[in-house]
């Protein structure tokens, strides 16, 4: 509901919004897989303006074909060299892992049947029978373990996706349909991870005679579609793979990609009906699609949240009672409903709803000014105290919403200095060497839906991006999730880290973020995935 305290900051930071949006450019390229945050911007189309009145589908002549707008291109569809959200939407028709995670995010079956333990640590695999590659070559245990053994290796070290695999020592090829993992050590997240960008299958024989370079633009898999034409930061065109090992898909014929960089770009080309399925609906474009005759607006919510990390060095934010103070102090809902159009949801801790190890017992942080000032004046916090708060430059939404922050310190006797930086800047130099003032912008993609990435990373000490938190029960139960794969085991420690991290607030907790995408009614089963996955072995067109 409209919040009656918002007017004051809404006529105040109007005109300082204007010029703040004026002067950056959106960048709409997220990431996914890897431990990074994500630097994912706004672009805000004016489209809203047009005619919502009746209108007859324009699209024609697109018998068996989808086209899809999306923002960005990846540039490399080497699965080992990508964390790319970007990578993930196209390539995920094309590549397929020995697990898969569908698009209700359950893990089941992929080019595996079934594993087990059969060791303390080894893992094995039984791998699906009578499953070919795009180029004809076949898949057993060999490509397994030369996926593994690229991934491992000197190749995988350059990218991004080694780092997730640590856990695995070598994979064995028992015969043609099993293979062992052999493992350094359990990791309760691996098989979640071998659903993930890296551990998809590649074939040896292809890339060994073709060599790396090639195979980084002209991908091979399993999936139900095979890459068949690529134009980088312009098109790419799949074709129904005819030899796919699920019987009766996929359904379409064809489905092309289209690079659309801009947001007001894509949805001009969603309403002429250039596209059928515009990825990434600005906030300011929803009323746009859902006003039209042919278009409807698809919502799920992600992994992705969003907050304003404190650095917990840095007085007076070193104390717990000023982090619980700042929490108590900013309306989350209200910012939700009013700058994020009601697409959002509060969290408790740095994880959404959907990943394993939330707290559904822990509420949001209420809206409670009158707490705050209590908690601010039992740690001695002066009345003007200035906070620094840094937030990247490109990301439109994400300084209304630093605006209304520092709207709600001002009514509990704090100042915000609001500091916009360079995205890259913010999150790989400033953040990691705890120099990005007070408190900065943190948005996490949670991929493995397992609070364990998260926590680990954000929270244990000397990692990347934590340069600064410490706290010894923190420490303990870390490891103790990490020291068996007992879910019900794990999920009562992540029950207990849960409640240790909201008393000690870290962050500023604000929302979960939403996956929008704008769909013409003449695509049939399409379902927006919550991880920017998009499957289309099911989808039709009309």
């Amino acid at each position: 509901m409209l919040k009656k305290h918002l007017w004051k900051f809404v006529l105040l930071a109007l005109t300082a919004m204007l010029l703040l949006a004026a002067c950056s450019g959106g960048n709409d390229e997220g990431e996914g897989t890897g431990n990074n945050t994500d630097n994912s911007g706004e672009n805000t189309g004016d489209n809203q303006n047009q005619d919502k009145g009746k209108s007859e589908n324009p699209v024609e002549g697109r018998d068996g074909e989808l086209v899809i707008g999306v923002p960005g291109d990846p540039q490399n569809w080497d699965p080992i060299d990508t964390f790319l959200l970007d990578w993930s939407t196209i390539a995920t028709s094309v590549f397929e892992g020995l697990v898969d995670r569908n698009l209700d995010l359950e893990i089941q079956p992929g080019l595996a049947t079934e594993w087990e333990y059969v060791e303390e640590n080894v893992l094995q695999f039984k791998l699906r029978e009578g499953v070919t590659f795009h180029n004809g070559e076949p898949f057993n245990a060999d490509a397994v373990k030369f996926t593994f053994d690229r991934l491992l290796g000197e190749e995988g070290a350059k990218g991004p996706q080694q780092a997730n695999y640590t856990a695995i020592d070598h994979v064995e090829v028992v015969d043609d349909y099993t293979v062992n993992f052999h493992l350094k050590y359990k990791d309760p997240v691996l098989i979640t991870k071998l659903a993930g960008y890296g551990a998809v299958i590649v074939p040896p024989n292809y890339i060994q005679e073709n060599g790396d370079e090639h195979f980084n633009n002209n991908p091979v898999g399993t999936g139900p579609f095979k890459m068949t034409k690529y134009e980088r930061d312009n098109v790419v065109v799949l074709e129904k793979n005819e030899n796919y090992w699920k019987e009766g898909l996929p359904k379409l014929d064809k489905v092309t990609f289209k690079i659309i960089p801009e947001a007001s770009t894509r949805l001009a080309e969603l309403q002429t009906g250039k596209i059928d399925i515009m990825k990434r609906v600005e906030r300011s474009q929803t009323q746009a699609v859902e006003d039209s005759s042919f278009l409807s607006l698809s919502v799920a919510g992600t992994p992705t949240v969003y907050a304003l990390r404190f650095d917990t060095d840095e007085k007076p934010l070193d104390n717990p009672k000023v982090r619980q103070a700042l929490n108590y102090a900013v309306d989350k809902e209200a910012i939700i409903e009013e700058i994020l159009g009601g697409y959002g949801n509060p969290i408790s801790t740095f994880q959404s709803e959907l990943s394993f190890g939330n707290n559904p017992n822990l509420e949001p942080y209420p809206y409670d000014p009158e707490k705050a000032k209590e908690l601010l004046a039992e740690a001695g916090v002066e009345e003007g105290t200035i906070l620094d708060i840094y937030t990247p430059g490109n990301d439109a939404t994400f300084k209304e919403v630093v605006q209304a922050v520092a709207f709600y310190l001002e009514q509990v006797g704090l100042q915000a200095n609001i500091q916009t930086v360079d995205a890259n800047t913010l999150t790989s130099e400033l953040m990691p060497n705890g120099d990005a003032g007070h408190m900065y912008r943190m948005g996490w993609g949670g991929w493995t839906l397992d609070f364990d990435n998260t926590a680990y990373l954000l929270y244990h000490e000397g990692e990347f991006w934590n340069p600064d938190f410490y706290d010894e029960k923190v420490e303990e139960l870390l490891a103790a999730e990490r020291a068996t794969v007992d879910q019900a085991e794990r999920e009562e420690i992540f029950m207990e880290l849960t409640e240790r991290l909201y008393e000690l607030a870290p962050q500023l907790y604000l929302y979960q973020d939403m996956a929008m995408f704008g769909v013409n009614d003449r695509v049939k089963n399409f379902q927006t995935p919550h991880d920017d996955r998009i499957r289309l072995e099911n989808v039709e067109v009309e």
